[in-house]
């Protein structure tokens, strides 16, 4: 088997070149401190995300037998867990395939798409004329949510080249959300930059907030309603 060595990135990744891979423990291990390594070497097959329990994730479905397409959906879904600042089925994003049999390249456009009935002046604020203010006003508004495209994408790649389905390949994020996993200081740091945010909503800052401040570094941090939401999508697709 060829030997694998990868040096990470901050975005989710899979490649897949057997069913080995380098040793990392299984997503539904217990909530564990997690290093981050900027370089790995191992033999079988490769995944590399910016959050060590994602990698585990994608790692765990080429274990099982899932091929690159598996498993980078895997990593996401687990991304969207650990790296909700940056990742999440509530917003979009491009998906790129290679075959290396035939050497083509393909891809999914799954960004946001703005609702068909948007207004063309929806940014401006009838009473002064003038756009909001972006932050926070405007993205903390209805106003700018556009019909997420993430799951689409996921289903879609599936679909197309993966091996196994969304029933699987979600498994170990659910896990991760439902056992919790290791808070660290970006963690802390994004959720403060948006206390005031949150503590508007009481689903959110009960999640987020608890008790009125960010959760502490090193603490663990669960999101049984996102586990729920997993396993609704796993059942029903």
């Amino acid at each position: 088997m060829p030997r694998v060595r990868l040096r990470s990135v901050a975005c989710a990744a899979a490649i897949a070149l057997g069913l080995g891979a380098f040793s990392a423990l299984p997503a539904s291990a217990e909530p564990r401190h997690t290093q981050k390594d900027p370089t790995a070497i191992g033999t079988g097959g490769a995944v590399s995300s910016v959050d060590p329990e994602a990698t585990a994730a994608g790692i765990e479905i080429l274990r099982k037998g899932g091929n690159a397409v598996d498993a980078a959906v895997a990593t996401a879904a687990a991304l969207g867990v650990t790296e909700p600042y940056s990742a999440g089925i509530g917003g979009g994003g491009y998906f790129m395939h290679y075959d290396a049999k035939s050497g083509k390249v393909s891809t999914i456009d799954g960004r946001e798409t703005a609702p068909a009935g948007i207004a063309h002046d929806a940014f401006i604020d009838p009473e002064t004329g003038e756009p909001y203010n972006f932050t926070p006003e405007l993205v903390t508004s209805g106003v700018s949510v556009g019909v997420p495209g993430t799951l689409a994408t996921w289903q879609r790649a599936l679909d197309n080249w993966g091996s196994q389905n969304l029933k699987q390949v979600l498994r170990p994020a659910t896990q991760i959300a439902s056992r919790g996993f290791v808070i660290d200081e970006t963690f802390r740091e994004q959720t403060l930059d948006n206390k005031e945010r949150f503590a508007a909503f009481t689903s959110t800052s009960e999640l987020f907030l608890p008790g009125g401040d960010a959760p502490e570094v090193g603490s663990i941090f669960k999101n049984p309603d996102l586990a729920h939401t997993y396993r609704m999508l796993a059942k029903q697709g």
